[in-house]
């Protein structure tokens, strides 16, 4: 049973992957700013759910349906093709597959499994987005604590699930986690963005589920990530003291981390 699950993960992942450079292209734009509506080369982005969904690929369509709009009345031909934009698409589905793969093989046969699998898209493209324009937008993070807190509600109230966490201490943990990473915010608000207090209720809600001891350990081990980064780029001389880094792929890193620990000890 777990291997089909694992395997199951690997192609959800694989399959969610290929179409997360797309949207982290299109929201990796600064604050203020509409998402975008081009590729790099200027042509219109178009397909399913106004051009969200889709693979980030740019290629000459020969006719009037094509991906750059009607053919020219004039009759000449259409730009020359992009191809590939964005993250590199091969390296972002094999990293989605590996880390469904994992939670599947840690949490085993639990209905929150579903939860995990479900938002760790989501949680790849936050870290694209992050690590590209140092932004987390609330049409992600909000949307993503919402629904962690509602899915896991409704997994801790099915009556035959063999849940393996505690809905109660998943909101409080959302809620705690959140408070904290706002009064961080409130002490030094050059040292993070609010994007990451936001983010930090849908962390503290999924490291929640499985206890305080989790969320305090994937907690830390977002800080860790993100300080030994830091300290790593200040060595190499590839940035200062000063120099800001994104913090949600390494929050992300750690609530990872614990999710893996908190699924293996009750599993």
């Amino acid at each position: 049973m777990r291997l089909i699950l694992i395997v199951m993960g690997a192609l959800w992942g694989a399959w969610s992957g290929l179409l997360l450079p797309r949207a982290a292209h299109r929201l990796s734009v600064d604050p203020e700013e509409p998402w975008k509506g081009q590729c790099p080369d200027g042509h219109p982005i178009t397909g399913p759910f106004d051009g969200w969904l889709g693979r980030a690929h740019c290629a000459t369509d020969t006719d009037t349906t094509g991906s750059y709009g009607p053919t020219p009345p004039s009759g000449t031909p259409d730009p020359t093709p992009c191809g590939s934009y964005g993250p590199n698409t091969p390296a972002v589905s094999t990293a989605t597959a590996l880390l469904c793969a994992t939670l599947a093989a840690a949490t085993g046969p639990h209905p929150e499994l579903l939860v995990w699998l479900l938002a760790t898209p989501v949680a790849v493209l936050l870290a694209l987005v992050d690590l590209r324009v140092h932004r987390l937008p609330d049409v992600l993070t909000l949307p993503l604590a919402a629904a962690t807190l509602t899915l896991l509600g409704i997994t801790a109230a099915l009556p035959v699930a063999d849940a393996a966490g505690s809905w109660p201490t998943a909101l409080y943990g959302g809620l705690a986690l959140g408070a904290t990473y706002e009064a961080l915010y409130l002490l030094n608000p050059t040292g993070m963005g609010f994007g990451d207090v936001k983010l930090a209720l849908g962390l503290g809600t999924a490291l929640g589920w499985y206890g305080w001891p989790v969320l305090v350990t994937g907690a830390f081990a977002g800080v860790l990530y993100g300080a030994v980064y830091g300290l790593g780029m200040v060595a190499l001389r590839r940035a200062g003291r000063k120099t800001a880094i994104p913090l949600g792929p390494f929050m992300l890193g750690g609530a990872f981390t614990g999710l893996l620990l908190g699924a293996f000890a009750v599993a």
